[in-house]
């Protein structure tokens, strides 16, 4: 393994370190602020517009897709280097068109996407004009079985029609189109039951509940709950065989959690950071917090945590490239539960650190905290993911 940047990722690091600096930073404020501003038809906070038109414009764009018909032909440990710089700051994923659930969206669109699909809805993602949603997590069966999935999509002539109860669609106020995963033979084997389709978002039947309420906050595009009620869509909206969801899913998952797991890590190192400059500023009791032993303890760890997770992250995403994803399975699970919890960890420190204004919302921190602490149950709890490791661990000695 050589983690040493070739010169094309050298140059894009460097170039995306400074579009931060001088565009994304200074209107962090003001692009929260104008959260609430994104309804249908507007996609994204406004102060976001000229800033995402502007990276576009500098070629800092679509960086996460491995295909250079789409992307800039980076490999996932590539694009990990990169992701983890957008991970300092909340706006930046979205400013560079590299922000979930479109990155998912975008991918399984480009593997299993029909020519008229990547026509309708695969181009405009990429063009950075319109947004997407993916519709799977139900609230009365567990989010970590898929298997237990109740959406219902029949049949009927040349259309399907939908009839479900799903939320946490996370952005679907704003988005124009959603992939829902939905039951299409309950009679097949488990991971077999279940398909992936297209279906707009201003589609008749398709009913956005509300954004549900995550720790008192419901913004954005919001984590919506959604309820399918007789929604009909052309039969072409199938994407990728009947019975495949399951497979599409995972095909959606694996580089996904490349891309969390390093945003993650680079959300640690902004509040590692923080922490230290605020420990060498701070005076309590006669001297810096600095110079306090509990402080320089928290600092430690956080150093250690983060590099340790940072490579096990990347010798994930590099075992990816070069065995794929299925020979990486173990090595994906276990990035998922260590770098979600590392981010935790180093928040909590700098929160502690902070003192009263780290709980508040004139720092980052808290809703660092806020949005990071979801990372330790999307795309699999903890728990299933330690499970999954154990076992595996387990079979090798069996």
């Amino acid at each position: 393994m050589d983690f040493n940047p070739s010169p094309t990722v050298r140059e894009l690091k460097t170039r995306i370190a400074a579009f931060m600096e001088r565009h994304i930073f200074p209107a962090e404020a003001e692009i929260l602020a104008q959260n609430d501003d994104i309804r249908p038809g507007v996609p994204y906070p406004p102060a976001l517009l000229p800033i995402r038109q502007r990276a576009k414009a500098e070629g800092l764009w679509n960086l996460f897709l491995p295909d250079k018909e789409y992307g800039a032909g980076l490999t996932n440990w590539e694009y990990g280097i990169l992701c983890e710089l957008m991970g300092r700051s909340f706006a930046a994923p979205a400013a560079f068109n590299c922000a979930a659930p479109d990155t998912g969206n975008m991918e399984i669109l480009a593997e299993f996407g029909s020519a008229e699909q990547k026509k309708r809805w695969l181009d405009p993602l990429l063009a950075g004009d319109i947004r997407s949603c993916f519709s799977m997590t139900e609230p009365e069966v567990a989010g970590s079985d898929p298997t237990l999935l109740r959406t219902r999509a029949v049949r009927d002539g040349d259309h399907w029609v939908i009839d479900g109860h799903k939320w946490f669609t996370s952005g679907a106020i704003g988005a124009s189109v959603a992939i829902v995963m939905a039951v299409t033979d309950p009679e097949a084997a488990p991971h077999l039951r279940a398909s992936m389709i297209v279906v707009p978002i201003d589609t008749s039947g398709l009913n956005i509940v509300r954004p549900v309420p995550v720790m008192g906050h419901a913004g954005g595009g919001g984590h919506c709950e959604i309820r399918y009620e007789g929604c009909r869509v052309p039969a072409a909206n199938l994407l990728g065989p009947v019975g495949g969801g399951f497979a599409i899913a995972q095909a959606r998952l694996g580089p996904g959690r490349i891309h969390h797991c390093m945003r993650a890590i680079g959300g640690a190192e902004r509040a590692l950071e923080m922490m230290c400059r605020r420990a060498n500023t701070r005076v309590a009791f006669g001297s810096l917090l600095a110079e306090k032993q509990f402080v320089q303890d928290m600092i430690a760890l956080s150093r250690m945590e983060i590099d340790q997770a940072r490579l096990l992250v990347l010798h994930a995403a590099w075992k990816m490239d070069t065995v794929g994803k299925k020979e990486a399975r173990q090595e994906i699970s276990m990035i998922k539960v260590v770098a979600a919890n590392v981010y935790m960890s180093v928040l909590d420190r700098a929160i502690q650190v902070h003192g009263a204004l780290g709980v508040s919302d004139d720092t980052p921190l808290a809703r660092m905290w806020r949005e990071g602490r979801m990372l330790r149950l999307a795309d699999g709890p903890d728990e299933v993911h330690k499970q999954v490791i154990a076992r595996r661990e387990l079979g090798r000695f069996r």
